[in-house]
């Protein structure tokens, strides 16, 4: 019996798993990752962001809420607008690497090996 309690995970290691589900939940939608991209150099204001965004302002909103609340953008207002920055750099830069890697695979398939992609099922 001893052996099995030592065997379970920490309740430290539980919880980053669960933070790490939490960060990777709020960055799981496509419309999410173009937020990012489309602020990864500049803010912008919501109105700038559905210029470059095909979405609607309630449906914009709702994501820029949601990655608010998550920390990884924060906002300001500016008059009637609000302002929307990149808060969290290292959700960014994940977000960076991991699509840089899947377009490299997507454009050249055979320039990786199967066993080193990232996503090996997606590209035949």
């Amino acid at each position: 019996m001893e052996r099995m309690i030592l065997s379970e995970p920490s309740a430290e290691k539980l919880r980053v798993f669960e933070v790490a589900a939490e960060l990777f939940g709020v960055l799981s939608t496509p419309m999410r990752l173009r937020i990012l991209s489309a602020l990864c150099d500049e803010e912008k204001s919501v109105s700038q962001l559905l210029q470059e965004i095909d979405t609607t302002q309630p449906n914009l909103s709702q994501h820029l809420n949601l990655l608010y609340r998550a920390g990884v953008l924060a906002k300001r207002k500016e008059g009637t607008q609000v302002i929307y920055r990149v808060q969290s750099e290292k959700a960014v830069a994940l977000c960076r690497t991991v699509c840089t890697q899947i377009a490299i695979e997507l454009d050249e398939p055979t320039a990786v090996p199967a066993a080193e992609r990232l996503s090996p099922r997606l590209i035949s």
